[in-house]
């Protein structure tokens, strides 16, 4: 990580508290915002959750065009970490980016882990070891979808994300005040792809994965894309203590449109760390 990002204010964020002292450390999917967990921690106890924003996302300062976004997010939740923990290990849940900055944690603060909730982190590079041919198309289709952004086809390019990671309606049906959020962001997608396919952050470095020794649950919608079977499949390979959960009838934001369903299986993985 670079040497600025070490010294490094938390970002803004939202707490939950749930009948307990200990800390849980909530992070985001693109495009969303704290407020995104608040369903799933409505459903947990003995916890007080803790849900930050991520960079450019809701009251975040802008995300800096040309910076790594992965590292400053990445950087701002070990800041947020240390805080919480104190010095000791946390509980951490992540959806989707989130979900790849809580992995990155593991691997490079695993003193800080004492457990990992990932919601379909999508790490893509992740699914090349699995299945090459399906990762080099998905991998062709997500680069085309960041020509449209780079062309200026905002509104486009945002309706297309929505379709293939949204909850399963289609952006023209969501409040404006929503669409606007989400359009107005759709250009921090292309600033995750050094990390996300290309793996810029070395969270797939041969060894990394295997010295997570946190339980992992890992969760996924039996409706969501293809590649995030391969992506979980991957992971669960190389993390020692990995278990999966498919959720049916459920998409990428299974944390929110089935966070009651969810939940149950949350607070036991949380239970036995």
């Amino acid at each position: 990580m670079p040497e600025d990002l070490h010294h490094i204010a938390a970002p803004p964020h939202r707490v939950w508290h749930r009948g307990g002292a200990r800390p849980v450390l909530a992070l985001h999917c693109s495009l969303a915002h704290a407020g995104a967990w608040s369903a799933l921690a409505a459903g947990l106890h003995g916890i007080t959750v803790t849900a930050t924003d991520a960079p450019g996302h809701g009251r975040a300062e802008d995300w800096v065009p040309g910076t790594d976004m992965h590292a400053l997010a990445t950087a701002q939740s070990i800041a947020m970490a240390e805080s919480l923990g104190q010095g000791g290990p946390i509980d951490l849940m992540g959806h989707s980016f989130g979900g790849t900055v809580a992995l990155r944690i593991a691997v490079e603060r695993p003193d800080l882990v004492r457990s990992l909730t990932l919601v379909e982190p999508v790490i893509f590079a992740a699914a090349h070891a699995i299945d090459a041919p399906a990762y080099a198309d998905f991998r062709a289709s997500h680069l085309g979808f960041a020509e449209k952004v780079a062309a200026g086809d905002l509104p486009g390019a945002a309706a297309e994300f929505h379709r293939h990671w949204g909850s399963g309606d289609v952006l023209s049906d969501l409040p404006e005040r929503t669409r606007a959020y989400m359009t107005e962001r759709i250009h921090l997608i292309v600033a995750q792809n050094p990390a996300l396919l290309e793996d810029a952050g070395a969270i797939l470095r041969p060894g990394r994965l295997e010295a997570v020794h946190a339980p992992v649950l890992l969760i996924e919608g039996a409706d969501s894309p293809a590649i995030i079977d391969r992506i979980h499949r991957a992971l669960a390979l190389r993390l020692p203590q990995a278990s999966r959960l498919v959720v049916p009838g459920a998409g990428h934001m299974v944390s929110i449109t089935h966070a009651t369903q969810i939940a149950p299986r949350v607070q036991a993985h949380l239970d036995r760390a």
